[in-house]
């Protein structure tokens, strides 16, 4: 039995952990909630209460990594402060954090590294958008997200596949709900670059099975309707109050394609219809 170690067993992390016990894998899995650390385990994950900072990390790292041949690194920058170049909170908090880490890496048995990165390192780049496209990120946590994937790819002591999620989206969770209501809603006629869980799961797990390192796969669903088209009709089906557009100020269209995960990864979407 191969064993996967997923550092951040959140939202995306703790079902994924359940999804790849379900494929015959073994699991470590780390929080930052000393009270998550029961309920983890009870999902069958070996859990590992483990915080990183930008000065070092605490927890049992070596135990957490020890055995595995996958790391995927599934942790948000989560900032504080503005998107700002001159903030010295947000300055390089989470670069450093992957800097501190690859040294456990590279000691570690881990071979291969999977990154939860995003496609807010493309910016706010216009037209058609594939893995082709020079990322040119304009918020503080795309410009971090951008060097993290750099810095693990860069590394010859492992193999680093990015993985760059649209706007993640669940049966619990979508942004309509914090739309709702809302009016002068900006950008109406511009595409939505979403992806649900499922399709998430599914991709890492593809991944995972064929061994495809090295990569970089964007992971967004082939569902583009317009902004205001998709949060009217999904605020109609939550019986949600309305939300109302700006028709004056809008931008250009962006459009983001996983066509590389369907070609290479041989990948079928599962939501389609988000």
């Amino acid at each position: 039995m191969k064993q996967i170690s997923i550092l951040g067993c959140g939202w995306l992390g703790l079902p994924l952990a359940k999804a790849l016990i379900a494929n015959g894998f073994s699991v470590k899995g780390s929080t930052t909630s000393e009270e998550k650390l029961s309920g983890l385990t009870t999902e069958g994950i070996d859990s590992f209460l483990v915080a990183l900072d930008s000065e070092r990390i605490t927890g049992a790292i070596d135990d957490f990594m020890l055995g595995s041949e996958t790391l995927i690194i599934n942790i948000p920058p989560q900032l504080r402060g503005k998107n700002s170049d001159s903030s010295t909170e947000n300055e390089k908090i989470f670069v450093e954090k992957i800097k501190i880490l690859i040294p456990y890496i590279e000691k570690s048995t881990i071979e291969n590294v999977l990154f939860v990165s995003s496609t807010s390192v493309y910016g706010e780049v216009e037209g058609t958008i594939t893995e082709e496209t020079v990322p040119k990120p304009d918020t503080e946590s795309g410009k971090q997200l951008l060097e993290a994937e750099s810095i693990l790819q860069d590394n010859p002591n492992f193999k680093t596949t990015v993985l760059r999620f649209g706007g993640l989206i669940g049966e619990d969770r979508n942004p309509v709900k914090f739309l709702a209501g809302k009016q002068n809603i900006e950008n109406p006629n511009t595409r939505i670059n979403f992806i649900h869980q499922e399709d998430c799961i599914g991709i890492i797990l593809k991944i995972i099975e064929l061994k495809s390192w090295n990569e970089i796969y964007n992971g967004v669903s082939p569902f583009h309707p317009t902004r205001q088209a998709y949060y009217t009709q999904k605020a109609t089906e939550l019986s949600l109050p309305l939300p109302a557009f700006d028709h004056s100020k809008t931008v250009a269209e962006k459009l983001i394609l996983s066509d590389k995960a369907v070609a290479v990864l041989g990948y079928t979407f599962i939501k389609t219809n988000l």
